[in-house]
């Protein structure tokens, strides 16, 4: 697999990953935004360049914040989220960060699990943070030193 920056070339790829994945997926606009802000935006490609997952961080002062990760559902349950954070993981030391932080749906259980297997921990809960069909979901802020 490779890890490259996303363009605006990829949108098209990277959105339709999001919006199989995510209940309440990202707009064409906030991955726009994100380029032009210039946040780490990597798409992960398998050898045959089929994007089949992606990641933005936002990277302040000493601590890097993963916005959002995504495999695609066919490469689920292959290890491959797991590379994928721990590319992001090794980027965010590269770039001198400390820290990494990221918001999880408290009812995300099998990235909760992903998550805590890399060495995060719970440092905080967000209430009703997350829009779901029929109301709101608390996010669990999660972190961890690298």
């Amino acid at each position: 697999m490779i890890l490259r920056d996303m363009t605006e070339a990829d949108l098209d790829a990277v959105l339709a990953i999001e919006r199989a994945v995510h209940e309440h997926p990202w707009t064409p606009g906030n991955f726009s935004d994100a380029l032009r802000s210039k946040y780490q935006c990597k798409v992960y490609e398998s050898e045959t360049q089929e994007v089949i997952g992606y990641a933005v961080m936002m990277l302040a002062v000493d601590e890097a914040e993963l916005l959002d990760i995504a495999i695609a559902s066919l490469q689920q349950r292959k290890g491959q989220g797991k590379r994928l954070l721990n590319e992001m993981l090794a980027l965010a030391r590269k770039k001198e960060m400390r820290r990494m932080v990221l918001e999880v749906r408290a009812s995300n259980r099998s990235a909760i699990a992903l998550y805590r297997s890399a060495g995060f921990s719970d440092i905080g809960l967000r209430r009703d943070y997350y829009q779901k069909n029929g109301g709101r979901e608390d996010a669990i802020l999660m972190g961890r030193g690298l």
